[in-house]
């Protein structure tokens, strides 16, 4: 059964993704695509057994499979989607300017809002001190909210991040469902409480979050 499930060559793209996880902005953009494709949802333990790490060596999720073909990294498999289906319009408006800015915005939230994250996941429990750790964890929702209070002033008169949506959107859904889960204060950022909402009221997102146990 294992082998079955991380088989490398795939006849049918394949997202493989963990509950909660950021591989559910993938997941969610797959879904917003419409193309076939399958969700092999997988746990803590199977990613860090030989057969997964086979197509991921990190031993982490997503990992996307196109027959002998393998990708990781979420940003690097989010922008692939969007460049191999630029009917779905997730890429930007189809002008350098407009990839761009969709590339700024997800730019934030792969290399300075998920990381910021770490802390409270526990990556600073090898410090050994608990108020090291306590610090580490104080500085990162203090570094989480200043972020937030950014996408936030971006959300204004916008119902996504660059206007329409794109690769980026999901994303930031995805690390609202850690910060909400954390109890993080989100007080007053009413422009992230709309999109929120409306990312949960979408189609895509529902059937992702279902698929993945997630609703």
């Amino acid at each position: 059964m294992m082998a079955a499930l991380f088989k490398y060559r795939t006849a049918m793209r394949t997202l493989y993704t963990k509950p909660g996880a950021c591989s559910l902005a993938d997941h969610i953009v797959l879904r917003w695509i419409g193309a076939p494709f399958e969700a092999r949802v997988v746990d803590a333990t199977q990613m860090k057994e030989p057969p997964f790490l086979i197509l991921n060596p990190a031993g982490a999720v997503p990992v996307l499979v196109e027959g002998d073909w393998v990708l990781t990294q979420n940003a690097a498999i989010l922008g692939y989607l969007a460049d191999t289906h630029p009917e779905a319009g997730l890429g930007g408006d189809g002008t350098p300017q407009g990839r761009a800015e969709v590339n700024r915005w997800l730019a934030l939230l792969n290399t300075d809002l998920h990381p910021a994250f770490h802390p409270l996941f526990g990556s600073t429990k090898y410090l050994g001190d608990a108020d090291v750790i306590d610090a580490t964890r104080t500085q990162a929702m203090q570094k989480i909210r200043g972020y937030y209070e950014r996408l936030d002033a971006q959300l204004a008169g916008r119902d996504y991040l660059v206007g329409t949506r794109s690769i980026a959107d999901p994303y930031l859904f995805v690390t609202l469902q850690w910060a909400k889960r954390l109890k993080l204060d989100l007080s007053g950022l009413d422009n992230l409480h709309a999109f929120e909402a409306r990312m949960r009221a979408d189609a895509g997102v529902q059937a992702a979050l279902a698929a993945e146990g997630l609703d």
